[in-house]
């Protein structure tokens, strides 16, 4: 569109917002990112996974890494194993769709 903003809360609070924005009821957001990959057995805190493994140090985030990894294994050696092999973007919209949803979010880093 060529409009830069600044910065600064004046000029983004000047940038013109989509029609459907204040008649929008419903949305979906989907955190979905490498974190996927290590968080089978912590899904309710997936996207904390990085956060709970490395700065908090929690001990069941420490120990699966022990058992499961090698030691020098970091956060982005999950990306290769992050493949998305059953992700089906059509069968999602519809779901999507029929869930009454005005719009979606995908959201790829969470607490790292």
């Amino acid at each position: 569109s060529g409009i830069r903003y600044q910065p600064t809360w004046e000029s983004i609070d000047s940038r013109p917002l989509p029609a459907w924005y204040d008649h929008g009821k419903l949305g979906i957001f989907i955190h979905w990112g490498v974190f996927s990959v290590p968080s089978a057995g912590f899904h309710s805190q997936a996207a904390w996974f990085w956060t709970y493994w490395r700065q908090e140090k929690l001990p069941a985030y420490v120990n699966f890494m022990k058992n499961n990894y090698r030691p020098d294994f970091t956060y982005a050696d999950f990306a290769k194993d992050f493949t998305a092999e059953f992700f089906d973007p059509n069968a999602w919209a519809e779901l999507f769709q029929s869930s009454g949803a005005d719009y979606i979010v995908f959201t790829s880093k969470h607490g790292e």
